[in-house]
C-alpha cells in the first residue's frame, strides 16, 4: 500500500510512518518543518520538504491512503496562516485524494465543540469552534465531508507522548528542567498516549466516518503535572493554581463508544506510564524541547 503523510516530520505523522513501514508499506512524507523535525522521520523513507499550501500533482503514482496530519496551530493570532494551511491546504490535500482515488484520514481537534460542551461529548453534539485553530480545522473537516471522497475523521482528545512539543506535558517538562516556576490551570482533560492513538489511526482507512479517540476519563491538569514531576524524580514546590483563560474549556471528555466497538479498541497506556515515556524522550532529545507550541492565548499558555 502507498501511504502519503502530510506533516510527516511532526508528532503524529512520524509515529504513523514507523507503523506503516513496519508493516511493509511504501511511505512518503511531506512537511514544511515549521514545527516538525527531520530527526523524527524514519531514515529509510522519503521525506519531501514542502508545503501543503503549494501542493502540486507532481506525485508520480496514485496514493492508496493519505493521512493529513499537517496543521498550523502555534500562533493564535495568525489567522492567515491557520486559514491558508488548515483550510486551503486541506482543500489541496482533498484535490490530491480525488486525483489519486485515495482514502483520506483527517486528524480533527475536539475543540470543534466549543468552550462549553456537555460531557461526555457525543459525536452528534453541535459544533461551536472558537479560536483560529479550532475554526480552521473544523472548516477543513467540512470541506472533506462535502468533497464526496472516502474519508475518516478522528476527533482527538489530548494526545501526548514522545516527540510531542505542544500542550502541557512538554511545557511542564521544559519549565521544570530550566528552573522556571509552573502554574496549573483549573481544568480537566482526557489524555490519550500516542501509541494508543496510532493503533486506531493505522486502521482508520478501513472505517469511513467520524470517530472520537479518547480514554473516557478526564484528569485534572494538576494530576498531569504531578505525573511529570514523578517521572523527573525531582523535588519542586507546589505549583500555583490559577483560573482558566477565556479560551480554555473547563472539561473536555469525549464519548468514544463507537470507536471502541468499530475498532475493537481500548487505550492500554496509563497516564503515569505514558508521561514517563514522554519524559524519557525529552531527556534524550534536549534540543527538541527548547521550543514548545500552543494554540491557546499567551495569557493562558503562561499560566501552565
Amino acid at each position: 500500500m502507498r501511504v502519503l503523510i502530510t506533516g510527516g516530520a511532526g508528532f503524529l505523522g512520524s509515529h504513523l510512518a514507523e507503523r506503516f513501514l513496519a508493516g511493509g508499506h511504501e511511505v512518503v512524507g511531506i512537511d514544511n518543518l515549521s514545527t516538525g523535525r527531520k530527526a523524527n522521520w524514519p531514515k529509510d523513507a522519503e521525506l519531501v520538504v514542502g508545503d501543503i499550501r503549494n501542493l502540486t500533482t507532481f506525485w508520480p503514482k496514485p496514493w492508496d491512503v493519505i493521512y493529513h496530519c499537517a496543521a498550523s496551530y502555534r500562533d493564535r493570532g495568525a489567522w492567515e496562516a491557520d486559514a491558508t494551511t488548515n483550510v486551503l491546504g486541506t482543500i489541496n490535500v482533498v484535490r490530491l485524494a480525488q486525483h489519486s482515488g485515495a482514502h483520506l484520514v483527517y486528524f480533527q481537534t475536539s475543540l470543534c465543540y466549543g468552550p462549553k460542551p456537555v460531557s461526555p461529548v457525543k459525536l452528534d453534539a453541535p459544533l461551536d469552534p472558537h479560536g483560529s485553530y479550532a475554526v480552521s480545522k473544523t472548516a477543513g473537516e467540512a470541506y472533506i465531508r462535502d468533497s464526496g471522497i472516502p474519508f475518516t475523521s478522528l476527533r482527538l482528545a489530548n494526545i501526548y507522548g514522545p516527540r510531542n512539543l505542544s500542550g502541557p506535558v512538554p511545557t511542564f517538562y521544559q519549565r521544570l528542567t530550566t528552573g522556571k516556576p509552573c502554574t496549573v490551570v483549573r481544568s480537566r482533560r482526557d489524555f490519550v498516549y500516542v501509541e494508543d492513538l496510532i493503533r486506531v489511526a493505522a486502521e482508520a482507512w478501513k472505517h469511513p466516518g467520524i470517530f472520537h479517540v479518547a480514554s473516557g476519563r478526564d484528569y485534572p491538569i494538576i494530576t498531569l503535572y504531578q505525573a511529570v514531576v514523578e517521572a523527573l524524580g525531582v523535588a519542586v514546590p507546589e505549583p500555583t493554581t490559577v483560573p482558566r483563560g477565556a479560551d480554555d474549556v473547563a472539561t473536555l471528555l469525549l464519548d468514544a463508544s463507537l470507536t471502541q466497538a468499530t475498532f475493537d479498541w481500548m487505550p492500554v497506556w496509563s497516564l503515569r506510564e505514558g508521561v514517563r515515556e514522554a519524559v524519557r524522550w525529552y531527556r534524550d532529545n534536549p534540543k527538541a524541547t527548547e521550543t514548545t507550541y500552543s494554540h491557546l492565548s499567551m495569557a493562558t499558555e503562561v499560566s501552565r
